[in-house]
């Protein structure tokens, strides 16, 4: 069993984690800023524990994240103003990766997207300009830290059920990822330690997530 803390609990990808982390015997905290939400955070297994990363300090977050082994960041401004963008899927990001390293916490997982780079190449007149800029800084500070990262980098998100398939890399050919997908892909790193230091880009497809997982290398 593993204390896992989910950064941003409530979006949908973090409240399928949490169940299918709950349902393997792990020791789920999901990090949520409205109390409305709690009960939906209990209702998959998981702890709610009321935390705005926006405002809180490496320092603060340093105290929640002490006991824990493994931190997942799924939190998001989810398309909101710019500001907000920065402030959230960079600044905040930053600060518990920071955060995670001040209280020991080695194991940290990056839900990214897949195209993720410092040369992302979006313009900066697009919508999603904020959104590549912020998770570029995000992911290249997690990959310069001393932490023990994963990068999980899906393709176009989707409500499609699970099929617990997926195409890594070159192999992806699909053109979404379903978001339960996603979380089945995030649990399995949690516990790959073979993944420690990949970026792991993929779509739906039609190898099992726990094979493909495994086969990274």
């Amino acid at each position: 069993m593993k204390r896992i803390v989910i950064v941003g609990g409530h979006g949908k990808i973090a409240l399928s984690l949490a169940e299918l982390l709950s349902g393997r015997g792990h020791h789920v905290h999901s990090l949520i800023r409205n109390s409305d939400q709690e009960a939906d955070i209990s209702a998959t297994g998981a702890m709610p524990v009321l935390a705005d990363i926006e405002a809180l300090s490496a320092e603060e977050l340093s105290e929640i994240f002490t006991g824990n082994d493994t931190i997942v960041f799924a939190a998001g401004a989810g398309g909101a103003s710019m500001e907000r963008t920065y402030a959230v899927d960079r600044d905040a990001a930053i600060r518990t990766m920071d955060a995670a390293a001040h209280a020991g916490v080695d194991r940290y997982i990056m839900l990214s997207y897949k195209g993720a780079s410092l040369d992302h190449g979006v313009p900066e007149d697009n919508d999603f300009f904020a959104y590549a800029e912020s998770k570029a800084a995000a992911d290249d500070h997690l990959r310069k830290g001393p932490l023990h990262y994963t990068i999980v980098g899906p393709g176009p998100l989707s409500s499609e059920r699970a099929s617990g398939m997926i195409d890594v890399g070159d192999a992806a050919t699909a053109e979404q990822a379903s978001r339960d997908n996603v979380a089945q892909v995030l649990a399995e790193v949690i516990d790959s330690d073979n993944t420690i230091g990949h970026t792991i880009e993929f779509m739906d497809g039609s190898t099992p997530i726990a094979d493909a997982v495994a086969a990274i290398a």
